[in-house]
């Protein structure tokens, strides 16, 4: 316990730098990304899913599909201000767990947000309700927890590094295609448009919060990740 716990030393400059490089490696180029969105998009039917319970919703079901989209199914009032927290959630859980993430390297607590990525991981893998889901959650899962187990300090530490600026760079970029797919009509029944009915809110403003929750989390997270 005090090991996870603990704090552990901190990395060279130059791994922030190529960790960092990599999350824009596995992020920008299409081809890669079709595959890596997957990661992203756990942590958004995540968020969903979490707010929900913690806004006192019943979680019925979390399901994750191939074509990286997902849907999260949650029971209690249709509106009011745990349904909007609800449907707010998905677009700024990555880059807010990644802000979160970087509060804890800066703070040197490497294996602690191993262990608590991992349980969050495990927490979730109890509410998949489809084949495709429970592969993707527990692979995911299964890296963390060997990661954690079977790896020295520097692996550790190069792993937390690679996570946490892919969920803060990977985290801006469904916010850009959200707002394509809407501009050519597409995306009818998004988080936006779900807030919108909700709040009488407009869903370009929604989309302007999901971008500012998102680039102030890469900017501020990044700043913690280079110590700056």
């Amino acid at each position: 316990m005090n090991e996870v716990l603990g704090t552990q030393p901190a990395p060279e400059e130059w791994l922030v730098i190529v960790t960092g490089v990599t999350a824009l490696l596995v992020t920008v180029p299409r081809a890669i990304w079709r595959l890596s969105r997957n990661a992203i998009t756990i942590a958004h039917e995540g968020g969903h899913g979490l707010i929900a319970l913690v806004t006192g919703r019943r979680l019925q079901s979390i399901r994750l599909h191939s074509d990286t989209s997902g849907l999260t199914v949650s029971r209690g009032r249709p509106t009011g201000l745990g349904m909007i927290l609800t449907a707010a959630a998905g677009y700024t859980a990555a880059p807010l767990l990644g802000l979160g993430g970087a509060w804890l390297l800066a703070d040197h607590r490497i294996t602690l947000l191993l262990w608590l990525a991992t349980a969050l991981l495990l927490a979730m893998l109890l509410m998949v309700r489809n084949l495709y889901g429970i592969f993707t959650v527990l692979l995911t899962g299964a890296a963390f927890l060997l990661v954690s187990w079977l790896t020295g300090p520097d692996v550790q530490s190069a792993f937390a590094y690679a996570v946490v600026w892919f969920l803060l760079v990977g985290g801006v970029r469904p916010v850009f295609e959200l707002q394509g797919k809407r501009r050519h009509g597409g995306a009818p029944d998004s988080d936006a448009d779900q807030l919108a009915r909700l709040t009488h809110v407009p869903p370009a403003l929604w989309l302007f919060f999901f971008h500012a929750v998102s680039i102030c989390s890469l900017i501020g997270g990044g700043r913690w990740l280079l110590g700056l």
